[in-house]
């Protein structure tokens, strides 16, 4: 191959490999570019939503008080309607009054002028959310539900709208914009009515006088409702009860914990703990000494164990626990009889943990 041969195959390597090059920074270049827009644009999406948000606390008016207050000594219940978008939002504050105590049903305000309207009852509110508040539907559902004889309550962006005007209580949902970059798709608009709704049912769960009882009632299911009810009796039932006495040798107390299976044994004497021993003071014994013919359980037990009684809350277990870093906690009864023991692993298995 003679040089010149060699000098355009080097030629077009060259040109290949810069063509390589110039393409990876140009893609590398690109992704950083998207990346940085992607995150610019979340960020300005959270401002402006969060900005429009705090400026609802400036809105809130006597119109506000007025109508918690009529939901409040209201003898029917909360009927939440609304069309597109609003009606999502719509089954999502019915949601949160019914688990705070106050009854609601979801009624979607194009389905209401077909036949739903029946869900409305004597005594009911009806809260209507509209951005606009002059939706077609909502021109014809509202002096519907008024002929009734029912109250409408309008979270709405235009107080000045049919619904805003003919509402016998109106919140102002006003946002400035929409975080849609067309100023199309609602976004702002949603999560103001969305916060709103929030607010009422707040307000109205302080004025029952709801409390974290009333709570569990209306959520028995998951970790959230065992939070609330379970109590540490319901934990021991499938747990074996670990003892000794003070005077049982240390052969008797490992095999006790290791027949039970929950790394502790109460020394316990007339039915009272008097100490602890937990598979970790076992083998800080043995880093001393080999020889436990002459020691006993009184020898090597922890004194004044944390106990909790059985009709404590699970959760207070787990407080209890957590604050003092152990693993295991001791069950009393009224009289302080030792009961058995609750073990960090079952408050894991309830999914409290």
């Amino acid at each position: 191959m003679n040089k010149f041969v060699q000098t355009i195959i080097c030629s077009k390597f060259a040109c290949l490999l810069y063509q390589g090059i110039t393409f990876f920074i140009l893609i590398k270049t690109k992704r950083l570019k998207d990346i940085n827009t992607i995150i610019k644009t979340a960020k300005e999406t959270i401002l402006i939503e969060s900005n429009a948000i705090a400026n609802l606390a400036n809105l809130i008016d006597d119109n506000f008080d007025k109508a918690v207050r009529f939901i409040l000594n209201a003898n029917g219940r909360v009927i939440v309607t609304g069309i597109g978008k609003s009606a999502n939002i719509a089954t999502k504050i019915v949601a949160t009054l019914n688990s705070t105590g106050t009854p609601a049903i979801f009624m979607h305000a194009a389905d209401a002028i077909h036949g739903d309207l029946g869900n409305v009852q004597d005594e009911d509110v009806v809260i209507c959310i509209s951005k606009s508040g002059n939706t077609p539907e909502i021109k014809v559902l509202v002096p519907l539900i008024k002929n009734y004889g029912n109250k409408i309550v309008a979270i709405t962006g235009n107080i000045s709208s049919y619904l805003g005007e003919n509402a016998d209580f109106t919140l102002n949902a006003f946002v400035e914009k929409e975080a849609c970059p067309n100023n199309l798709a609602p976004t702002t608009s949603t999560t103001a009515q969305l916060v709103l709704g929030d607010a009422l049912a707040v307000c109205l769960q302080e004025l029952r006088g709801f409390t974290s009882k009333d709570f569990a009632k209306y959520h028995p299911g998951g970790a959230l409702g065992k939070r609330l009810y379970l109590r540490v009796s319901d934990l021991l039932k499938d747990n074996q009860v670990p003892r000794v006495n003070k005077e049982d040798s240390i052969a008797t107390v490992i095999l006790e914990i290791s027949a039970k299976r929950l790394g502790v044994t109460a020394v316990v004497e007339n039915d009272i703990v008097v100490g602890i021993i937990t598979d970790g003071d076992i083998r800080r014994m043995l880093s001393k000494t080999t020889d436990i013919t002459t020691l006993v359980a009184k020898d090597i037990m922890g004194a004044n164990p944390k106990t909790i009684k059985e009709d404590a809350m699970a959760i207070d277990a787990l407080n209890t626990m957590e604050n003092n870093s152990i693993t295991q906690i001791l069950v009393t009864n009224d009289s302080d009889k030792y009961l058995g023991v609750v073990h960090l692993h079952d408050l894991i298995k309830e999914g409290i943990f």
